[in-house]
């Protein structure tokens, strides 16, 4: 039963949290949508900012879970890579509280709000960089730091698909994948 209302209590603070944004959030709020009193969500999390907390970890376990169903053993290591961070990236592009606590730090710069975006971000970079390793253990990628790879790959991917929209005809998967495979994997310069 505690189980129950704790489910609750997440699942209406993720719904305000989204609809409301965090600032707007208030416990009363989130007491009114679990359909509990508000002392009930104060046995399970003492301030708002832990509730943020919670919510946060769950949705970086689902973005997580996301990633790894789209790694399969049959694909190359820049395959897999494209294939993980693209869902990542469909992932935080269609989930509801994250659009919102992004307008909410473009808006606002709520400092929570960026403190949890952050944690988001490093999940992501930890992720790439377990694959970096894993890559460089099996000779597919050439020994080196695996967490500034993580986060060139990262940042370039993110160029390829949001900053380049902002001034130019939107790229596709597939044109990102060869750019993709060129700029990270075979280079540039002629040999």
């Amino acid at each position: 039963m505690a189980a129950d209302r704790k489910k609750w209590i997440l699942e209406a603070a993720s719904k305000s949290f989204a609809l409301f944004g965090y600032k707007a959030t208030t416990m009363e709020q989130v007491a009114r949508i679990a359909g509990v009193g508000k002392g009930t969500i104060y046995t399970f999390f003492a301030t708002k900012e832990e509730l943020f907390d919670a919510i946060m970890a769950e949705v970086i376990q689902e973005m997580k879970l996301v990633a790894d169903t789209a790694i399969r053993p049959d694909l190359t290591f820049s395959e897999n890579l494209q294939q993980a961070l693209g869902e990542i990236l469909r992932f935080r592009s269609n989930h509801e509280l994250l659009i919102k606590l992004s307008h909410e730090i473009n808006e606002m710069g709520t400092v929570k709000v960026q403190e949890g975006m952050k944690q988001l971000e490093a999940a992501i970079l930890a992720f790439i960089e377990k694959h970096v390793r894993q890559a460089a253990g099996r000779g597919e990628v050439r020994d080196c730091d695996p967490q500034i790879a993580a986060f060139v790959i990262m940042k370039l991917y993110i160029s390829f698909v949001y900053d380049w929209d902002r001034n130019h005809e939107p790229l596709t998967q597939q044109k990102i994948a060869e750019l993709f495979q060129l700029f990270l994997f075979e280079g540039l310069a002629v040999r």
